[in-house]
Formats: C-alpha cells, sequence, structure tokens
C-alpha cells in the first residue's frame, strides 16, 4: 500500500485524495473557499478567481496566486487561503462585480440566497468605490417557468454548463464579445421561445439572482384573499422532504402534516396529496408495458411523469415520442379526475410542484377543460417557502395537521416517485401483483428494491461529472426478465437513446429530468448533494410508513375507476395526446 501523501492548507495536513482539487481539499480540511463559478458536477471554469489561494515555495518563502477549483495539489504543498492579500484581492473583485450589477437587492427574489450578497456580507464591504454601471433591469418573463434578469449577471457560466453539460439541451450561451457579453437563449430568443425544456437547473445553479423561478405568489395570495373564490391545492412527493430545509428542518424528517397546517393557516380551502393520483398514474403505465411487452417492440416504453423531459422528446428528439407513455402526469390526472367527478366544482384547483416545469405543463392547451385550465397555478416549494414566511407561521414548531379525506388513501409506492428510480419501483411493484397474479411477498419487494432501482446519481469532484446517472439491471417477475433502464439528467437521456439507437435493448425506462429526480428539482430549496441524497432517504422512510406497498391494495383505485366508467372512457381521460413540437401521440 503506497505511503499517505499530505499537503497542507492554513496549517492543516490534509491527507491528498487522488483527482481531488485544492478548494475541495480545503473542503475536507474544513475551510470553506469563495467562488463563484465552481461546481462539483460541472467541468472547471475558472472565470471568477473568487477561489485564488497563495502557494509557499518552501525553499524561498515566496508565493504565488492560482486558482484553487483547477489547481491540482501535489505532495508537501503549502497553500494559504486567508492571507491580507487574498482578501484584498477578493474584496476588489466583489467591489468589480457590485459595481456592474443590480443591487435592488431587497426586492430581489434571491435576497438572502445569493453568493454575492453572502460574501459581501463575509468580507464586510460596507462600500463600493467604483461607479456603479449596472445595465437597466431588463427582465425576460416570457418562459412560465423562470424568469431571467441580465442585469443581475456575473457571467460565471455555470448555468451555461449546466444546460449544455448535465442537461445537453444547449439552450443557453455567451453572446458577444468583451464588455457586451451576455448569457442568452441562443438566436438571442426569449426563454419562452427558445428550445428550453423549462427544467430550472440553470436557476438552481445561478448564484445570484439572474435567473429564477418564475414566481407566482401574489397570483394565488388575490384567489385566496378573494371571498368569492374556493381555492384547494394538491402537494407532490418531493415537497413533502424539501420545504423543511429552508426553516432548518433536518433534510430526510418528512414535514408533510406541517406543511398541511401552514397551507390552511395561509387560507388554502382544502389539501390534498398527490401521491393518491401517483397510483393511478402507476396502473396506467404498467398496463401500457405489459401490453407492449406482449407485441414485442424495438423500442422500450418510457415514463412521462416528468415534463421537462416531454418538453425535451418534443424539442430535441422528437422520433421518441411514440414510445413514451400516453398515461397524464399525477398532477395533471388528479386535478382533471376531482374535475371530471364533480369535487368541488368551480373551484381554483393549484398545486405545490418541486418542478418549474410544471408550471409550463399546467399552462399546456391539451389539459383545459372547456376554456379552463384544469390546473389554475403551480407553485414551486420555494413559493411555497416564501408564503410560509410571508404568513409568519413557526413552521418548525406548527402542529401537523391531515389532507382532506375524500379518496385520500394512498401507498408507499407513491411517495417515492420524488426520486430518481422511485416511478420504476412502484411500477415493478404493481407489475410484479400483475404478472404472479397474487400479492408479492415482503421478500419479492426487497429483490425489487435491491434490483439496482435505488440510488441517485452524485458529482464526481474527480471527473466534473454525474456518476451513477444511468442505472442497468434485469428484473426478472415470475416467467417475466424485464431489462430497466433509470435515467436521471438529459445528458443521460440523450445517451440512452443514442445506445437504443444503437441496438441496446430495454423493456421500461424512466427519465427524470433533473439529477437526483424530483428530489433535486429546479422549485425546491437550493441543495448540495449530501442534502439531496438525505431527500430521498426521507422518501424511502415514508414508504416504509405506509400499510399499503403497492396500488393494488388500495381501494381507492376502485373507486377512481367506477366514476370514470368504462375502460375505453377510463382509457381516453387518463391518457394524453400531446401536440407540441415533436407531433402528437396516443
Amino acid at each position: 500500500m503506497a505511503d499517505k501523501q499530505f499537503i497542507t492548507i492554513d496549517g492543516v495536513a490534509v491527507e491528498m485524495e487522488r483527482g481531488l482539487n485544492v478548494l475541495e481539499h480545503a473542503k475536507k480540511a474544513g475551510i470553506d473557499i469563495p467562488a463563484f463559478c465552481y461546481s462539483p458536477e460541472l467541468s472547471i471554469y475558472g472565470a471568477c478567481r473568487m477561489c485564488i489561494v497563495e502557494i509557499v515555495d518552501q525553499r524561498t518563502g515566496r508565493s504565488s496566486l492560482d486558482s484553487s477549483c483547477s489547481l491540482l495539489p501535489k505532495a508537501g504543498m503549502v497553500i494559504k487561503t486567508n492571507t491580507a492579500k487574498l482578501r484584498m484581492y477578493r474584496k476588489n473583485i466583489l467591489e468589480l462585480l457590485l459595481a456592474n450589477h443590480c443591487r435592488d437587492c431587497t426586492t430581489c427574489d434571491n435576497s438572502q440566497r445569493c453568493a454575492l450578497q453572502g460574501f459581501a456580507d463575509r468580507y464586510g464591504l460596507t462600500g463600493v468605490r467604483y461607479p456603479q454601471l449596472a445595465p437597466t433591469p431588463e427582465l425576460d418573463t416570457s418562459s412560465y417557468c423562470i424568469t431571467k434578469d441580465k442585469a443581475k449577471c456575473i457571467s460565471c457560466g455555470k448555468c451555461i454548463r449546466m444546460c449544455n453539460e448535465i442537461q445537453r439541451v444547449g439552450a443557453i450561451d455567451f453572446a458577444h464579445r468583451g464588455t457586451e457579453m451576455e448569457v442568452a437563449c441562443v438566436g438571442e430568443k426569449p426563454i419562452g421561445e427558445s428550445i428550453c425544456v423549462g427544467c430550472g437547473q440553470c436557476a438552481a445553479v445561478c448564484p445570484t439572482g439572474a435567473l429564477v423561478v418564475n414566481n407566482n405568489t401574489s397570483k394565488v395570495w388575490k384567489l385566496i384573499d378573494d371571498p368569492k373564490v374556493k381555492v384547494s391545492v394538491q402537494i407532490a412527493p418531493a415537497v413533502r422532504v424539501a420545504v423543511g430545509n429552508a426553516f432548518n428542518i433536518p433534510p430526510a424528517q418528512n414535514t408533510f402534516g406541517r406543511l398541511v397546517a401552514a397551507l390552511r393557516r395561509i387560507g388554502f380551502d382544502e389539501i390534498y396529496d398527490t401521491n393518491v393520483s401517483a397510483d393511478m398514474t402507476i396502473i396506467q403505465e404498467a398496463a401500457e408495458l405489459l401490453a407492449r411487452l406482449k407485441t414485442n417492440p424495438k423500442w422500450p416504453l418510457f415514463t412521462s411523469c416528468c415534463p421537462a423531459w416531454i418538453q425535451y422528446v418534443e424539442k430535441h428528439h422528437p422520433e421518441v415520442m411514440p414510445h413514451v407513455s400516453t398515461t397524464k402526469s399525477p398532477m395533471q390526472l388528479f386535478a382533471g379526475t376531482y374535475k371530471k367527478a364533480g369535487v368541488n366544482e368551480g373551484w381554483v384547483r393549484g398545486a405545490i410542484m418541486p418542478c418549474t416545469a410544471k408550471k409550463f405543463e399546467g399552462n399546456r392547451g391539451e389539459f383545459k377543460t372547456g376554456d379552463k385550465q384544469d390546473i389554475g397555478f403551480v407553485l414551486t416549494s420555494q413559493e411555497a417557502v416564501r408564503m410560509i414566511k410571508e404568513a409568519g407561521i413557526d413552521y418548525a414548531n406548527i402542529e401537523p395537521e391531515a389532507v382532506e379525506g375524500t379518496w385520500g388513501n394512498t401507498t408507499g409506492a407513491a411517495v417515492i416517485f420524488g426520486v430518481s428510480g422511485g416511478v420504476m419501483e412502484a411500477a415493478l411493484r404493481y407489475a410484479a401483483f400483475a404478472i404472479l397474479g397474487r400479492q408479492p411477498t415482503d421478500a419479492e419487494y426487497e429483490y425489487i428494491a435491491t434490483s439496482g432501482v435505488r440510488g441517485i446519481p452524485h458529482p464526481d469532484a474527480k471527473a466534473g461529472a454525474l456518476v451513477d446517472g444511468i442505472k442497468t439491471f434485469d428484473v426478472k417477475v415470475g416467467e417475466a426478465a424485464l431489462k430497466i433502464a433509470v435515467v436521471s439528467g438529459l445528458a443521460n437521456a440523450h445517451e440512452i437513446i443514442e445506445r437504443i439507437k444503437g441496438g441496446e435493448h430495454f423493456d421500461f425506462v424512466e427519465v427524470m429530468a433533473c439529477p437526483g429526480g424530483c428530489i433535486g428539482g429546479g422549485g425546491q430549496p437550493p441543495a448540495n448533494w449530501d442534502v439531496k441524497a438525505e431527500r430521498a432517504k426521507g422518501l424511502y422512510l415514508a414508504d416504509k410508513e405506509y400499510p399499503l406497498k403497492s396500488v393494488e391494495q388500495n381501494p381507492v383505485m376502485q373507486e377512481w375507476m367506477k366514476i370514470m366508467g368504462d375502460e375505453h372512457a377510463q382509457h381516453e381521460f387518463w391518457h394524453i395526446h400531446y401536440a407540441g413540437h415533436g407531433g402528437g401521440h396516443h
């Protein structure tokens, strides 16, 4: 075994780990080197220069400067991260950035979560010596999903690298040169007219308020305050393990009951759990899969819950659309079913989702009844947090409450929809029941859970990329042997599509646009990968708490079937024809 090698950072001996840069080694030593443009899952850009450190030559005592994000350590290297020279250097960078930055911090959607604001406070900036040269705020509100304000952009390039490297959408890049350089959609189109799929991952990595979630809270407050309007809201699975993060509650802790209570205090008339319609999604998608297996198709069935994935197919791979499940997403199934059944007729039905792309889905023309959208509004987890704080609710100590009783029964299979692999595991649980013709045993459920379906991708700081973003495995259920793929991140979706075109066979493929699934959705409170992993753990813990493990055990599903009428009527109602960029399918 090779001898251990060390570097010294601010007097602390740090064992070297192959492939890690100096910035990551400093984190191991408990030292936070400031950086704007660095993110472990993205390629090294080295543009912001905030992470500059001093490397001390042990022979001469002289020091040189280098960016810690791009600097690989050498054994015996001595590094300083906090000297008078470095503090002065960083303050100067911050002043230059602030001189070219809109400083309306108190009215910025990213206030108190802005890296520029945070570093200015950390380094004690009380003034800027340079004249204010920030461009006039120019909002791009053309997208249902995100809003852009180029006056707040610091040209760190994180959004561009996220869009191109992790998501492979390629909607944004740098335009122009020199002092005219700016981040823009390809062709300088408005976001809403571009090839953007609305995943919101660009906003998730933006360190300032240049890209933020499209804020609809004012619209919802008006609805709640209108005495003539009744408002209901449904809550998606992944929201329950993310909202609490904003109130310093551990991410693995399920705060669903507190969220229900807080929403009632805010003024929502009725609150529901989207899990109940996630169960229906499983019935429909599993039925599609089992029917498809009889035809021995070249292409697999792809899941259809993720709206950013649907847009990605429409805009980037229209040839795949005939192979995407036609089942509506749980959000749309819930709203449409309640409307069909006449429950709370005339009410405005909304949703709280972890996803920015759900805002686009809620406004799609395919999801209308008459001239009204089935979903009246979509709020992200971030917006729900904002409303809770605005209402002055003590979220950490509020007593939990239950959702409305109407059709409220649900299963553990539904709650894991919020994590990469969760939709697939839920479908396999039900498929096992359908294929075996009996209730699976606990051992058979455990076999599915340990087959390879679980585990979220994570950034590999050594490679500057996501690993485990594609999981492939075989599952045998009775006499049926299924080849499965679970995909997280749209660049990985592109890869699996190319592999299928190259002849690799799969029966069923789950795709979630956001790395890690909905737990890392663009509308969730920003989180590092450790927090995302804890959110995933929280959903699996919640799954264990449900007495019902799979959808066939849920008596509510039979009630839904009766309301929808005969088998043909059910199929027509629960399935959708997308008429988007890639052409329709049904």
